[in-house]
């Protein structure tokens, strides 16, 4: 709740681009709660973080209604992209160009524990992604992605050890 009231506030002064205080206000949402979101987000309504820290949104993402994220997950950038410009300090690559690099999650989404969701990609609606998954590809509406099964091994009385 505390990391939500500090980033719907930051948010709209974000989007009266009022310079630097939104990102003041959402970094002491963060060191409050270890929910780091940015005020350029776009988050709809009910919303819901579970055990939140961890919990990382990054600057162009864009959260549907009724999507619930648990601790540790990542909605972030997968890179970055720069133009042709050079500069004297950064001569291999030019100015960081500011296009959405972070995803979509549509309306009805479930993200558990550890989910690392990367780059400009777009998870259908009413999906679930179980935890611990690295996603850098698109998933249609009605998705599950899940871990592949552990695989038991077992030894006994220490044989294979």
């Amino acid at each position: 709740m505390n990391a939500m009231t500090h980033y719907r506030i930051a948010h709209k002064l974000h989007e009266l681009k009022v310079p630097v205080i939104p990102r003041i206000i959402t970094e002491q949402a963060h060191s409050k709660t270890g929910i780091d979101i940015h005020p350029g987000a776009q988050i709809g309504e009910y919303f819901s973080i579970d055990h939140g820290t961890g919990v990382v949104i990054g600057e162009t993402t864009i959260i549907g209604n009724h999507v619930t994220l648990y601790q540790g997950v990542t909605l972030g950038a997968k890179s970055f992209k720069y133009d042709d410009a050079k500069s004297f300090k950064y001569d291999e690559q030019g100015n960081m160009l500011n296009v959405p690099r972070h995803p979509i999650i549509e309306d009805h989404v479930t993200v558990y524990s550890n989910a690392s969701i990367l780059g400009r990609i777009t998870i259908g609606h009413h999906s679930t992604i179980g935890g611990n998954i690295w996603l850098t590809h698109s998933v249609p509406p009605n998705s599950r992605i899940l871990q592949s099964k552990a695989v038991d091994a077992g030894f006994t009385d220490g044989a294979g050890i």
